[in-house]
This record gives structure tokens, sequence and C-alpha cells, in this order.
């Protein structure tokens, strides 16, 4: 899988929040993070619980990235949901697609069976926006424009 750049504007941005929004709120999770499969958080919501989103979001993608072996073992591509259960919290990481993860963190207040439902539905929605965004040109000037004199300069000029 060769990952893209991908421009997430302002309005992709508010409509993944909106669809973070009601999946937390249908689902009962506590927190969903969107994560690209590289481990780069790309979108997060739900409860300010002190989260180190960064660390969970690439070690998520790693996990998920480290069945992918134990899959083909079995004869598939891949796992599509990985869930972890612990005493108080749980996870719930399923592919939204290709290049990007949906991780739901839960407690007891709700079920893996809400939590996997609702994230189905959540998946569809953020995939839809991404590959909207992802399809979206992409302006030149924004990712190559040539340095101009002053960023062209010799950062050090050794004494002569």
């Amino acid at each position: 899988m060769k990952s893209r750049n991908t421009v997430i504007q302002p309005q992709d941005a508010e409509r993944i929040h909106e669809i973070l929004t009601h999946f937390l709120d249908d689902s009962g999770a506590a927190e969903a993070l969107v994560i690209d499969r590289g481990g780069q958080l790309l979108a997060m919501d739900g409860d300010a619980q002190a989260l180190d989103a960064v660390s969970i979001s690439a070690l998520a993608a790693a996990a998920f990235s480290s069945t992918a072996a134990m899959a083909q073992l079995l004869g598939e591509p891949e796992f599509s949901v990985l869930f972890h259960e612990g005493t108080k919290r749980s996870i719930h990481v399923s592919t939204v697609d290709d290049e990007t993860i949906l991780l739901a963190i839960f407690d007891q207040r709700t079920t893996v069976g809400m939590v996997r439902l609702f994230a189905v539905e959540a998946s569809r929605a953020i995939g839809s926006v991404l590959g909207a965004a992802r399809a979206r040109p992409k302006p030149a000037a924004e990712f190559a424009a040539p340095l101009n004199d002053t960023e062209a300069r010799p950062a050090w000029t050794p004494p002569s």
C-alpha cells in the first residue's frame, strides 16, 4: 500500500468531526481517533481524558499492521477489526479504507457489539470524506513553490 498525501480541508475536518460525534453518541464509546496506517493522527473526538493520542495512534497502527502476517497465514488479506479488552477500558480498531483506521476507546457503559455496529457506519462515512479529499486536485503552488532569493541563499557564509 502506497500512502498518498491527503489534504484535509476545513470542510472535511468539520464533516469528520460530525461523523465522530454521531458515532460516539450512537455507540456509547468515550473517544474516537482516525489514524492513517503509518500511525499519524488525523482526527480525534470524545472525552478530554489524559490520553497520549500520538503514542496510541502509532501503537494502534503498528498493532493493526502486525496482524497482517497472521491474516495471510490464514488465507485472509487482512483482519478488518481488532479488539482489545481491558479491565476498565477497551479498544476497537477497524478499517476505514486502505490508508486509514478508526480506533474507538470505550468502557463498561457500552458493549463491543454496539461499538462494532456503529463503527461500520462511521468508517464508511469517513472513508467517503477522505476519498473525496484525496480525489481533489492539489494546488501545485501549495506543495512545490520554488524558493525565493531569500530562501535560496546560504544559511551560513564562511569567513574569507
